[in-house]
C-alpha cells in the first residue's frame, strides 16, 4: 500500500548548562572561574533520499527528538554538541509547518532545517569583572524548538494514466512496463498508484498508473481527492478511454468527466501535454475503432495525439511506446530546477529574531515586558540565585527595561511580569 501522507512531531534538542566552577591547585591562591560553556543542541533537518519510496516509515514512529548539548565542566571544558537528527523522506515530499511554511523536497540531498537545537549556556568564567571576580552563576541552556509537520508525497513521473475506473488503466500499465498491477473485470480494482518504467533505447520514462479518478473526485467523491496531487508533477498525461464501456456510458461523456475534474483540482493541469489512448479495441471491430480514432481526431483539432491500443493482443503498444518517449521532454519540470546561483558553503541566512522589547499593562494589573530576548533572559539565569537575579536586573537596565517601565509609570515596588514571572522589582 502506497503511503502518501503523514503527520509528525519533530523536537531540537536544548543547549547544555554553563558550569559553575572554580580553578582550585595547589599552590595556585584564588584560582578564579572556570566554568565551561554548555553545547548547542542539535538541530532537525529534513532530506530528500532517492532510496525511499513512500512515507511508510513515519507510520511506525511519530515523534522526533535530537540529541541535547552536554553541559559545561570546570577547567573551562565545554560541553559537546548535540547530533542532529536527519529525517529522510522520499523525492517529491512536500512539508508543512504547522506556522505555515511550506517545503519541496524534491532534488535527492536536498536538505531543509525544520527546527534549531537550543543555544548552550555560559560557563561563570564569562561574567568576571573587575568588580565581580567570583562569580557564583552560570547560564542555563535554552530549549530547542518544536513543531508538527504535515507531510504529503506527490510522486514524481513523468507520465500519468488516467481515466475511469475500468478503462484499462492498469492492462495498459503492464503492458507498457515491466509493472505488475492488479487487474480484474471490475471497477476500482487498483486502490493506490502504481508505478513502472517504460524502457526506451536511450532513456526512461517512469509512468503512473492514478486510480480512483470519478465524477465529483476534486469535491472529494470517491478515492479520486486523494490521488489527484500525484498527477500534479507529470509532464504528459495518458487519458484512457475504454472504447466498450461495460455500462454502456458515452465514451464522450467519460473524456469531459475526467477533464473537468482535472481542471477542477488544479487549472494549470488543463494546460499538461495530453495523449488519448482508445483501449480495449479487441473488444470492437476494427472498423469501428478506426471510426472513433477518426472521430476522436476531429474533436480534438490534432493537438492531441489520438491512438488505438488492445493491452490483449498489443495493438498500438509500440506506437503509443515511442511517442511517449518522443513527448515528454528531456529536461525536468521547472520546478526541479532552481535558477538561484550557487552560494558559497560558508554563508548562512538565517531570519532574524525579533530584538525589541514593549510594556504593556491592563488596568491595574502588573506591567507585562512582551519580547523574544527578554524571554530568554529569563529563561537562561535561575532566579533563586541573588548573584543570577542581580545580574538579570544589571541587563534590563541596560536593554532599557527599567526605563520604559518608568516611562509608562512605574514605581519601585510595583509587580512586573516578565516571561510568565512575576518580579516585585525594586531597581
Amino acid at each position: 500500500m502506497l503511503y502518501d501522507k503523514a503527520r509528525i512531531f519533530v523536537a531540537a534538542g536544548a543547549g547544555g548548562d554553563g558550569c559553575l566552577s572554580f580553578r582550585r591547585e595547589a599552590h595556585v591562591p584564588r584560582g578564579g572561574p572556570d566554568g565551561g560553556d554548555g553545547g548547542h543542541g542539535g538541530g532537525v533537518v529534513v532530506e530528500c533520499d532517492p532510496a525511499l519510496r513512500d512515507l511508510q516509515s513515519f507510520r511506525r514512529r511519530q515523534h522526533y527528538r535530537a540529541g541535547r548539548g552536554s553541559h559545561g565542566a570546570g577547567s573551562l571544558r565545554h560541553g559537546a554538541n548535540g547530533a542532529e537528527l536527519v529525517v529522510r523522506v522520499p523525492p517529491g515530499t512536500q512539508v508543512r509547518t504547522d506556522h505555515g511554511d511550506l517545503h519541496d523536497l524534491l532534488r535527492p540531498g536536498q536538505r531543509v532545517v525544520l527546527a534549531r537545537g537550543g543555544a548552550g549556556g555560559r560557563g561563570n568564567k564569562h561574567f568576571a569583572t573587575a568588580t565581580r571576580q567570583t562569580p557564583r552563576f552560570g547560564e542555563r541552556g535554552l530549549p530547542g524548538e518544536e513543531v508538527w509537520l504535515d507531510l504529503r508525497l506527490k510522486l514524481l513521473a513523468d507520465v500519468g494514466l488516467i481515466g475511469l475506473p475500468n478503462a484499462g488503466k492498469s492492462s495498459l500499465l503492464a503492458r507498457l512496463t515491466r509493472a505488475t498491477p492488479k487487474v480484474a473485470n471490475y471497477p476500482f480494482t487498483t486502490l493506490e498508484p502504481v508505478l513502472g518504467t517504460l524502457d526506451g533505447a536511450e532513456r526512461q520514462l517512469i509512468i503512473a498508473d492514478i486510480p480512483g479518478l470519478i465524477e465529483g473526485a476534486s469535491d472529494g467523491a470517491g478515492l479520486g481527492h486523494e490521488f489527484l496531487v500525484h498527477v500534479e508533477r507529470t509532464q504528459l498525461l495518458v487519458h484512457v478511454l475504454d472504447l466498450a464501456p461495460l455500462d454502456g456510458s458515452d465514451p464522450q461523456a467519460s473524456y469531459a468527466t475526467i477533464e473537468r475534474e482535472l481542471e477542477r483540482h488544479d487549472p494549470r493541469l488543463a494546460a499538461t501535454a495530453r495523449v488519448l489512448a482508445l483501449s480495449k479495441a479487441d473488444l470492437v471491430a476494427a472498423e469501428e475503432a478506426s471510426t472513433q480514432a477518426a472521430l476522436w481526431r476531429a474533436r480534438l483539432g490534432g493537438e492531441v495525439p489520438v491512438f488505438i491500443t488492445s493491452s490483449a493482443t498489443g495493438q498500438g503498444i509500440a506506437e503509443l511506446s515511442a511517442e511517449l518517449l518522443r513527448a515528454v521532454p528531456h529536461e525536468p519540470p521547472g520546478e526541479l530546477l532552481s535558477d538561484e546561483p550557487e552560494l558559497a558553503e560558508h554563508l548562512t541566512f538565517r531570519p532574524a529574531r525579533g530584538r525589541g522589547f514593549r510594556v504593556v499593562r491592563d488596568g491595574d494589573g502588573p506591567f507585562r515586558v512582551l519580547g523574544d530576548g527578554i524571554d530568554q533572559l529569563i529563561a537562561r539565569h535561575d532566579l533563586d540565585n541573588d548573584e543570577a537575579l542581580a545580574h538579570v536586573e544589571a541587563r534590563l537596565r541596560q536593554i532599557g527595561v527599567i526605563r520604559a517601565l518608568e516611562e509608562q509609570g512605574f514605581q519601585p515596588g510595583d509587580d512586573v511580569e516578565i516571561a510568565g514571572v512575576l518580579f516585585d522589582l525594586d531597581p
